[in-house]
């Protein structure tokens, strides 16, 4: 699934793309795929209306329209948003907004996971998901203080808490991991446990690793491309992610995978004890 870097690396480009144009015709082809209001209605509400700018909370991408309204989409799993020329066959698309200068924006999904709501601006109460998301990792007023904050009297595993949207936007299994392996913290810590200094280590290092996966433009460890189609490049740089068995990039102990939540989960056994 794609997560906060990935996910705000279409924002950026959705942004440069979209702004300004008009919609000439929405096809939807995959009703499921429209989950509010009823698809006639989501094609009435649509077509005619200008995108006026796009934001990102947590995984969500939210595109205004002139109408105030705004498009919100969750690509979860396998989805996909593509730009491209009018007309341009994709594998499973399943909802297509074409503009009047010939291009188009695309989604697609293979396993039929996502899903695209238009509601009323701002009422992000119609989205339960959406309205009850914590707060963004990068977001300014995120502070260590508030972290530490956040992580009192939690217990279970801090993976698990880490990738739990309620309590903090956008952070997934890959970037999870990722931040945990820095912090030498092993992912099945009880989050009330760790220490101030860890407490501050793993803050920074979350921060970190979210803000080069951006520049990266993205991991493309499984479906996830940009919305040119091409791939993200960070998957270059994972330390622990996907490398079971092979040697930590620290002390050179072999990488063990385990499952968190059901999630398969690698760690550096000796950095991590």
């Amino acid at each position: 699934m794609p997560e906060m870097p990935e996910v705000e690396t279409i924002k950026r480009d959705l942004e440069k793309k979209m702004r300004g144009k008009r919609v000439e015709k929405v096809i939807i082809k995959n009703k499921k795929s429209v989950k509010m209001p009823t698809p006639s209605e989501f094609i009435r509400q649509i077509e005619g209306k200008v995108f006026t700018g796009v934001e990102r909370r947590g995984k969500f991408l939210l595109l205004g329209l002139d109408s105030e309204d705004s498009l919100v989409i969750h690509l979860k799993l396998t989805g996909r948003l593509i730009y491209s020329k009018r007309g341009e066959e994709l594998d499973y698309s399943r909802v297509v907004f074409v503009f009047q200068d010939n291009t188009q924006l695309s989604f697609t999904d293979i396993r039929g996971f996502g899903g695209i709501w238009l509601i009323p601006d701002r009422e992000f109460q119609k989205i339960p998901t959406l309205d009850n998301l914590g707060p963004e990792p990068l977001a300014e007023d995120f502070t260590v203080a508030k972290f530490g904050d956040l992580l009192k009297g939690k217990r279970g595993k801090i993976k698990s808490l880490l990738m739990d949207q309620e309590f903090m936007a956008g952070i997934g299994n890959i970037y999870s991991q990722e931040a945990l392996f820095l912090s030498q913290i092993h992912p099945e810590r009880i989050p009330s446990s760790l220490a101030d200094e860890e407490i501050e280590k793993l803050y920074e290092n979350l921060r970190q690793v979210l803000k080069k996966a951006i520049s990266y433009r993205g991991s493309s460890v499984d479906t996830y491309v940009d919305l040119e189609g091409k791939k993200g490049s960070f998957e270059s740089q994972l330390k622990v992610y996907g490398r079971e068995g092979e040697p930590c990039f620290k002390c050179g102990t072999s990488i063990k995978r385990i499952e968190v939540s059901g999630r398969g989960t690698y760690f550096c056994p000796n950095c991590q004890s």
